[in-house]
């Protein structure tokens, strides 16, 4: 396929998977948008939950490695039967005068900056936060990571509440309506959707985001804790019915539906289209008891990865949480940034129609090899990174202008 034929399909919102095949050290160097990275050694392992249709268009490409024929012929023995080359690869995308894109999970990152650009999403530097908590000030910082990276480091009194959770778990964390909440994150991503999150559910606290996170605090020259186990489990009925209400006005203001079981079925018998199903709750609810079909994706990583969980742009995403509102801000999300996205109604313990699944579903760990490093990850990344890291990050909005595929737009 050439170039043109990809900007259309991704115009069009057609079906098509765009594969990476190099390691994670040149797809950061530079990618299409829309385009997911997969190295040969992995396709076995998870091409068939990553690219679940067999007749999905896949186009693959690398920088001159010598990969593609292999790749191809690999991806038919597994039964894919529409899978190309780029024709004249990343040189004839460049040629054509498209962008590239640096890093990895670019356009999750790109739409964090147009949501702050666009909602001017409130946020406070670290000098300021930590003055706030050096004078005991009448604040709750909740970290919107994943609870192990949470763990590897974390701000000074803050407390796990990864993505997903913030509109669910917020009032038990900060339940007088007084105090600030400040979200955080590694870098700028999370915190800005975590925080928009709040404020687009009505939270009636302040709520800002902590100005580039970890990195922004490490940069400031302020101490970091580790090890901490800090998370909010207990919420009251009161709160929980508070959260679905306003979590699925959210989500209605994004254009998302809501669907039955009998809906997903048709969904999944529908041969013609790609269908994702994700299981948005945490890993140990989703290992504990999850609908059939349903995997693993916390909802504030799949905001954050998308491109990792679902590569095939233009495919159906349908999630599940039986309480609601990680499933409907997640979607909210999710339909803010393109895609056809739905909840589903129903489906656990009580009221599904078929048994509950138990087990994780997460695809097995890749392991450093070949891996990235990013600068936002552990507490031994050079400052000079760290500040690259960011200064990228500001570019991307005006970037995503002159890319003009990304189709997003913002409630």
């Amino acid at each position: 396929m050439t170039p043109q034929d990809i900007r259309h399909a991704w115009l069009a919102r057609n079906e098509i998977a765009v594969f990476d095949l190099r390691d994670e050290h040149a797809f950061a160097s530079g990618h299409p948008l829309f385009a997911a990275q997969l190295p040969p050694h992995r396709i076995a392992v998870e091409i068939a939950r990553r690219v679940p249709r067999l007749a999905t268009p896949i186009v693959v490409y690398d920088g001159k490695d010598g990969l593609i024929d292999a790749a191809i012929t690999q991806l038919h023995a597994l039964g894919y039967t529409d899978v190309s080359a780029l024709d004249g690869g990343l040189a004839a995308w460049a040629a054509a005068g498209y962008e590239l894109f640096e890093d990895v999970n670019s356009y999750s990152k790109a739409f964090g900056e147009l949501v702050e650009a666009r909602r001017h999403t409130p946020s406070l530097p670290a000098v300021d936060v930590q003055a706030l908590i050096d004078e005991k000030a009448d604040i709750a910082i909740l970290d919107a990571r994943r609870f192990d990276e949470y763990a590897t480091m974390s701000i000074p009194t803050g407390t796990s509440v990864p993505g997903a959770e913030l509109v669910l778990r917020a009032r038990a964390a900060a339940p007088d309506p007084d105090t600030l909440i400040v979200v955080n994150c590694a870098g700028r991503t999370r915190s800005i959707i975590g925080t928009q999150s709040l404020i687009n559910a009505g939270l009636p606290n302040r709520v800002v985001a902590l100005r580039n996170g970890t990195i922004g605090w490490t940069l400031a020259g302020q101490a970091l804790e580790h090890g901490q186990s800090r998370d909010v489990v207990a919420i009251d009925p009161e709160q929980r019915d508070e959260a679905r209400a306003t979590a699925r006005s959210v989500a209605y203001r994004a254009g998302v539906r809501h669907i039955g079981s009998d809906d997903l079925r048709a969904l999944a018998e529908d041969t013609g289209r790609t269908l994702y199903r994700f299981d948005v709750r945490t890993p140990a609810e989703h290992a504990a008891g999850h609908p059939p079909g349903f995997v693993e994706a916390p909802g504030g990583q799949l905001v954050q990865e998308t491109d990792a969980f679902a590569p095939v742009r233009g495919a159906r995403i349908v999630l599940a949480d039986e309480i609601g509102p990680r499933a409907d801000m997640t979607a909210s999300w999710l339909a803010q940034m393109g895609w056809d996205v739905l909840v589903l109604d129903g489906g656990f313990a009580g009221d599904a129609a078929e048994p509950l699944e138990t087990g994780s579903t997460a695809l097995p760990p890749r392991g450093p090899g070949g891996r990235y490093k990013r600068p936002y990850e552990g507490t031994d990344n050079a400052a000079a990174a760290m500040q690259a890291y960011l200064d990228w990050e500001y570019g991307l909005v005006d970037q995503l202008a002159r890319d003009g595929t990304h189709g997003f737009h913002v409630i």
